[in-house]
């Protein structure tokens, strides 16, 4: 019996597809697996017998990611899930940018006591006049699970999209409307555009990439749009950029303590995925997820371990290895097996950065001793028998 710890709220649209093998743990202690969405595990120990942390999304800035590598705690999150909701809200994004919506219902709230609101708003209406989508130019930066739904979304509309991503998946490709215009580089996106999007991951060569030099490189009066990662854009530049009015408006689903007073911003309290269905869709993953690797050792969308997928396990024995990603580590584990003549039917070795898994399916169980020894070796940091 599994025991699985809930650390926020989970859609029962996804704990509904447990079975008879899982229960509720009352706390982590004992449990080995733990679903989270918004809740901070970095101060929370990890119990030993703690084997998977679910997030029910696709950030994972909340959960320890190298303590529980260190570990062998496989950390999974659920990229996509979630991405109709985002890409929705973009497109809100980009209409609340073109058209003075925002400003205008604040006015209209302003004015609700006086006399003869009907009238009043007629008089003042202009001041809140904008312009439309359609025939502008729209660069996407990442077509990715979002970006690429957007994109097609907006040649829809009548917009003349252009998107950069030199790392895009041949199914993402696959799946863009022919009428967008592929671009090599985001500087081409940066002076061709009226509404620029950002979708791209958080990562060391992205951080800050919109700054006074990309600013430089835009159209006068721009929109950007920041459905991503709030550090995508520097604060210090994108401040001069609306006071010169290089940008009109900033859309933005991540407030911080300078854009969320900053003129010419519109901040969103990050609700990208606030819709009941990526909330369903994103616990139905992470259960589907945790299942599979509890039940069969394989890891399918985990961000400090590789993915490593065997299948259903039809052997007589399973081995999953949790290890550094050191040399020589394979033919010492084929190594153990095969000491106690068993013999190897089938196997997986991947690695990611630092660390890797193996998987070893076996025409006979594994003895207590080969886990022993397998668990002593040099690098590793976990071993589970599946069968």
């Amino acid at each position: 019996m599994y025991q699985v710890h809930y650390l926020n709220k989970i859609s029962p649209k996804g704990t509904a597809l447990w079975t008879e093998n899982y229960e509720t743990a009352p706390n982590m202690e004992s449990a080995q697996a733990v679903l989270v969405r918004s809740a901070a595990m970095h101060d929370l120990a990890l119990p030993e017998g703690l084997l998977a942390v679910a997030r029910a999304g696709a950030g994972v800035n909340n959960i320890p990611l190298d303590r529980c590598a260190e570990a062998g705690v496989v950390v999974f999150n659920t990229p996509g899930a979630n991405a109709n909701g985002v890409m929705e809200l973009a497109l809100c994004g980009m209409l609340l940018g073109c058209r003075d919506i925002v400003g205008g219902i604040q006015w209209v709230k302003s004015v609700a006591d006086q006399k003869d609101v009907a009238k009043l708003v007629e008089k003042e209406k202009s001041k809140f006049a904008g312009h439309e989508i359609l025939g502008k130019k729209l660069g996407i930066i990442g077509l990715g699970a979002i970006g690429g739904p957007l994109a097609n979304a907006a040649v829809k509309l009548g917009m003349e999209v252009y998107g950069c991503d030199p790392y895009i998946s041949i199914d993402a490709a696959w799946h863009l409307d022919s009428r967008i215009h592929p671009v090599k580089t985001r500087e081409e996106i940066y002076a061709n555009c009226d509404i620029i999007s950002l979708h791209v991951p958080l990562v060391k060569d992205t951080e800050k990439m919109i700054d006074d030099a990309a600013f430089s490189q835009m159209k006068p009066g721009m929109i950007l749009l920041n459905f991503a990662r709030d550090k995508l854009v520097d604060d210090d530049a994108l401040e001069a950029a609306l006071q010169k009015g290089v940008v009109s408006r900033y859309v933005t689903d991540f407030p911080n303590d300078r854009t969320a007073s900053m003129p010419g911003v519109i901040a969103i309290p990050h609700l990208g995925a606030s819709t009941e269905e990526s909330e369903d869709n994103c616990a139905r993953m992470a259960v589907r997820q945790v299942m599979n690797y509890l039940e069969n050792g394989n890891i399918v969308n985990s961000v400090n371990f590789p993915n490593c997928d065997m299948g259903i396990c039809t052997k007589a024995g399973r081995i999953v290895i949790l290890h550094r990603n050191i040399p020589n580590a394979l033919s010492r584990f084929t190594g153990v097996v095969a000491s106690e003549n068993i013999n190897i039917s089938d196997l997986v070795n991947r690695s990611r950065g630092e660390y890797a898994c193996t998987i070893l399916d076996l025409d006979d169980p594994a003895s207590d001793h080969v886990i022993q020894t397998l668990s002593q070796m040099d690098g590793v940091l976990r071993v589970r028998k599946i069968r």
